[in-house]
């Protein structure tokens, strides 16, 4: 009798490349040839019986059969290595708490925890959003969370935060930092440049603002928003420019034309922090789960 399933080693070659957009960022992430990638995808669309993406020199999209797909091989994976977890004894249980900072990935955040409690079911997550600042310099063992996820600029060899925490974190990506605005807004906008920031307990505002002064370019604050959320909405809305990571601009913003003579901007890093002294094995064993995760 014919095995009627899939294979989970090419499942996972499948999600590598359907979340990072190419053949090429994928075998980065699963630590394949992108040949033996291609292989895998082409065995993966023959058991389906039907193309899973549509290729193109951009990179890869999901075909409608590759949509599905996909959210059942998240599934099938985060099930597998629940129950990995569970027979060798590291299943978790209790209650997490998480600090994450909203520039992480905010369109892939939720289905990344959703995939986090799917492999521990018995785990309750409190998740809350915090300035990165804030995240850094309550790192200490009197914090308000178990786990702490932030932003650092990266200029030169300087990371901004707490050194502390930047000896002992773990980077677990970088990105680019880009000035962003609507994706339909004019290629010369006038100035001084009308920017959206966020409130100034946020780094990487006022690094913008400095940046902006050090450098004499003219601008205003045309409008305030509470978080990147909303910053988004304000840029979809063309109320004016600012900066985001690569992986907070969503649909309806875009990056800013070269040419319009705004400085360049540093890279940033995300930074898991690191475990305290004392601290449980539940929340040791969360937090490499979680940086699997978080990468």
């Amino acid at each position: 009798m014919s095995s009627r399933g899939f294979d989970l080693t090419q499942l996972r070659t499948f999600v590598a490349v359907a979340e990072s957009g190419s053949v090429s960022a994928g075998a980065e992430r699963v630590f394949l040839s992108q040949s033996s990638v291609s292989e895998q995808l082409k065995k993966l669309e023959e058991r389906a019986g039907q193309p899973l993406f549509v290729r193109s020199k951009q990179g890869v999209t999901a075909t409608p059969a590759g949509s599905r797909l996909l959210d059942h091989a998240r599934r099938i994976i985060a099930m597998s290595e629940a129950a990995f977890e569970d027979l060798q004894g590291r299943s978790l249980d209790g209650e997490l708490r998480i600090a994450i900072t909203d520039y992480y990935r905010p369109l892939d955040i939720a289905r990344i925890l959703k995939t986090f409690s799917e492999q521990h079911p018995r785990l309750k997550l409190h998740v809350t959003v915090l300035p990165s600042a804030v995240i850094d310099s309550n790192a200490g063992d009197d914090a308000s969370f178990d786990i702490g996820l932030s932003l650092r600029l990266v200029t030169g060899n300087i990371k901004s935060g707490s050194r502390r925490a930047d000896a002992q974190s773990t980077v677990v990506r970088r990105e680019k930092l880009l000035w962003v605005c609507a994706a339909d807004a004019s290629p010369r906008p006038a100035t001084p440049y009308p920017l959206v920031l966020l409130p100034s307990s946020c780094q990487l505002q006022r690094f913008v603002v400095k940046l902006l002064d050090e450098h004499k370019v003219p601008y205003l604050v045309s409008h305030s928003a509470s978080g990147v959320a909303g910053l988004q909405l304000a840029l979809r809305a063309g109320l004016g420019i600012s900066c985001l990571n690569e992986s907070s601009i969503g649909g309806g913003v875009a990056a800013c034309a070269p040419s319009i003579g705004l400085p360049a901007l540093p890279a940033v890093e995300f930074h898991l922090l690191p475990g305290r002294i004392g601290e449980s094995e539940r929340v040791s064993n969360a937090r490499t789960a979680l940086m699997r995760l978080f990468s």
